[in-house]
């Protein structure tokens, strides 16, 4: 038997299970009134059917309870102060909500109450005390109708838990727990981590990766790396059931987009790293795909060192969950050479295109773009063309000539800078704006970075809008599954980036981003037109724009334009949807972790959004900014949305608010 028919034979399996569990599982978290998955579901909607707040109740909603994302009753003498930014955003079933803490441990609440129930002590090791400080975006639930597990990556383990009592699972790995730094191929790693959720489909655990990738003078910058490969696991066991290189290997589809560069005795493929999939992946259970979100390979903004257009890297790729056979890609970049990771989770599905039915995965991007294709099939529901863009002169460098460009959905933010996209509030503020564009290199979209030229005249780097932060990061979308609107948040950050020689005395790159910032703009205001941070409705059925709308008041009470009585200028803050029956809930952000964003980012306001139109219909100020995802989920007949929030000044807790 052929290994392809294999393959075919085990997706026959696996798909036969998957629907056996459908009979025998309870309905999926939306239709229970649960929050059974990081973004609701393994499609990563972000999407409750719940309409217990509504429009003629949101009014009334009110903060029930708040907990400490380190709880107290977890602590067992730990003074650590909870962080200020925690992005963990929890899981909800049978009553209970699951969380990862910043001590290293997993803990179940009361959902009704927030109380700590079950607490999971991580084991102290030889040389590391217990495994603090590894603080994660959420975990994940599995049950298989009679038995139920909560699974979670803390720092370099994936434990397994029985969700009812925090029990560590004595069949799955060695004592409840794999080691994550074992399983590779012949590629050494030297320590694991992952801060995103794990995705259980179809019995198997899919795990990412996220092998540090940010190269700046005064770190070693290393051309070698560590790949970033994505692996699965059996849930029961912890067995490692396969392993999908990121970076295509020889003898792979894609090894011969890795070329060998000048005075190289090896292809780039062999000793070129990173292409994580630090986001959490989606999931078709029924077709058994798994959907992946890579990222950048090593050196964000220099690849000659890497030259060709490096496959998978900056591509959302489709494997078979069950086998980890690769069913196909789209590549998004070219030789990244802008940090343009796909940052989240892409979204599915079903839509309804000139009349055909489609089953979809959306995925949107760093650059503003949302790409859009069958995702049985990978084929584009509508054209991607391949344009030609600015080619850079950096010594070394390799460029691709074209990159692709979706024709619809058109990019919901700005890409590559004009002067008509300059700050014209005033006269005055304008002719700053192009006074300062003297000292950059900008121009369209994908314009490269360059070198800092620090002669007289010289320009520093060059202005890549979006950022490294800008249009939609790890916050990602959400969709409502009865209409096929996408629900995007987007921040207008643009970033300089300038490359120099590295300062560090083990570096070997020819060069490294140096200087790497915020864009400035006159008089501490943005240097671009606003909003700064805004939702956008995007219609899948028929790639277009339906709306969109500034997502707090941004800098408009700044001296310069406080007399102006402009309009909500949008908050630069990163904010993740939540889509229920009838609202968009939106946070505006937290100040933390905000490097790269405008100055002023965040902001404390929680906000309901009409879905049809964008308009405002409730708003209310939380302890802090939002730092994860809102979820939503119902217990004792009572509807909840729980928030994370946190601020420069206090740490990080989970407000629930509900009806009276």
């Amino acid at each position: 038997m052929s290994k392809a028919t294999v393959h075919r034979a085990l997706r026959y399996v696996a798909l036969a299970v998957a629907l056996a569990l459908q009979a025998a599982v309870p309905a999926a978290a939306g239709q229970t009134g649960e929050w059974r998955a990081y973004a609701a579901d393994k499609a990563s909607t972000k999407y409750t059917p719940l309409d217990q707040i509504n429009a003629d109740t949101v009014q009334d909603l009110r903060v029930v309870w708040r907990q400490s994302t380190i709880p107290d009753d977890t602590r067992q003498g730990n003074t650590m102060r909870a962080p200020g930014g925690s992005q963990n955003t929890p899981l909800m079933a049978d009553g209970l909500i699951y969380i990862s803490t910043a001590l290293g441990m997993v803990a179940a609440l009361d959902a009704a109450t927030g109380q700590v129930v079950w607490f999971d002590a991580p084991p102290a090791r030889e040389g590391q005390g217990t495994a603090r400080g590894f603080a994660t975006r959420g975990v994940a639930y599995w049950t298989d109708g009679s038995d139920a597990r909560v699974l979670a990556v803390i720092g370099s383990r994936l434990v397994s838990l029985n969700a009812k009592t925090g029990a560590r699972d004595p069949d799955f790995g060695d004592g409840g727990e794999v080691d994550l730094v074992q399983g590779y191929d012949d590629r050494t790693v030297n320590s694991f981590r992952w801060r995103s959720a794990p995705l259980v489909v179809n019995d198997v655990v899919v795990i990412g990766s996220a092998i540090g990738d940010i190269i700046s003078a005064t770190m070693p910058a290393l051309k070698e790396m560590p790949p970033g490969d994505v692996r699965g696991f059996d849930v029961r066991t912890g067995e490692q059931l396969w392993i999908f290189h990121t970076i295509a290997r020889e003898g792979e589809p894609g090894n011969e987009t890795w070329l060998t560069g000048l005075n190289e005795d090896r292809a780039s493929w062999e000793y070129t790293g990173n292409t994580n999939m630090w986001a959490s992946p989606s999931a078709d259970a029924e077709l058994g795909y798994v959907y992946l979100p890579l990222s950048t390979p090593t050196g964000d903004y220099y690849g000659g060192h890497r030259p060709g257009d490096n496959l998978f890297a900056e591509s959302l790729v489709c494997l078979d969950a069950t086998t980890g056979e690769r069913i196909w890609h789209f590549q998004a970049v070219h030789h990244g050479l802008w940090d343009y990771d796909f940052p989240a989770a892409p979204t599915l599905v079903d839509i309804t295109v000139d009349g055909r039915e489609v089953k979809a995965v959306a995925i949107t991007s760093k650059q503003a773009n949302t790409y859009v294709f069958d995702r049985v099939t990978g084929e584009p529901v509508w054209p991607i063309e391949e344009r030609p863009v600015p080619r850079g002169d950096v010594p070394g460098e390799w460029y691709a000539a074209t990159q692709p460009f979706p024709t619809k959905p058109p990019a919901y933010d700005q890409q590559g800078v004009t002067i008509d996209d300059l700050i014209d509030f005033t006269p005055e503020l304008r002719d700053e704006a192009i006074a300062m564009l003297d000292d950059y290199v900008w121009g369209p979209f994908f314009t490269p970075p360059t070198l800092i030229d620090d002669r007289p005249g010289g320009t520093q780097g060059s202005l890549v809008v979006p950022g490294l932060v800008g249009g939609t990061d790890w916050n990602g979308a959400g969709v409502d599954p009865e209409t096929g609107i996408l629900y995007v948040p987007s921040v207008h950050s643009g970033t300089v980036v300038g490359l120099g020689r590295s300062e560090h005395p083990r570096s070997d790159v020819n060069w490294v981003m140096k200087g790497a910032r915020h864009i400035p703009g006159p008089q501490g205001l943005p240097l671009f037109k606003p909003p700064y941070g805004r939702l956008v409705a995007i219609d899948l059925n028929a790639g277009t724009i339906l709306w969109t709308v500034a997502n707090g008041d941004g800098p408009r009470d700044h001296p310069a334009i406080r007399h102006l009585d402009l309009p909500p200028l949008g908050q630069g803050g990163r904010a993740a949807p939540l889509v229920t029956k009838t609202f968009v809930f939106l946070g505006e952000g937290a100040n933390v972790g905000a490097a790269f964003l405008p100055p002023g980012s965040g902001g404390k306001m929680f906000r309901a959004y009409d879905k049809a139109t964008g308009d405002v219909v409730w708003e209310m100020e939380l302890p802090g900014g939002t730092t994860a995802a809102p979820m939503s989920y119902m217990v004792d007949q009572k509807q909840y949305i729980v928030v994370t929030v946190g601020w420069d000044d206090m740490p990080s807790e989970y407000v629930a608010l509900a009806l009276p």
